[in-house]
């Protein structure tokens, strides 16, 4: 054989090795990419169930505030005994989304005449996130 035609299939086969390592390469990259996009996925169902459920608490805690008047170390009470601290109610209340609004309650002033309605003596101390 001729040193070119050696050359010459030498290089074809050198471009098909090319070829296969970039089609490789190329299902790699789209399994890579499910793999991600499962996992933005999974952790955005995630959020949206623990923005669920904290709204359900903010609304519930708010009540047991607003509408009962119990103050929050009062309202820790009934919540359970070492569940939540004061800076959580706190900021679960505040998070709080009416439907009607579609805003962030709790954005006006929030104090009456006992003070901060929505903070126990312990929050006062460490103010709230």
């Amino acid at each position: 054989m001729q040193k070119q035609t050696v050359r010459q299939l030498a290089r074809a086969r050198a471009r098909q090795a090319r070829a296969k390592v970039v089609q490789e390469q190329a299902k790699r990259e789209r399994r890579l990419a499910r793999w991600g996009e499962t996992v933005a996925v999974a952790l955005a169902e995630r959020d949206a169930v623990a923005s669920d459920c904290e709204q359900r608490a903010g609304r519930a805690l708010r009540s047991l505030v607003q509408e009962e008047g119990l103050s929050t170390p009062e309202a820790l009470m009934w919540c359970g005994e070492g569940s939540l601290t004061g800076r959580e109610v706190y900021r679960l209340i505040r998070g709080v989304v009416d439907e009607d609004e579609g805003g962030i309650e709790g954005d006006e002033d929030e104090s009456d005449s006992r003070g901060d309605k929505y903070q126990g003596d312990e929050s006062r101390r460490v103010a709230p996130a």
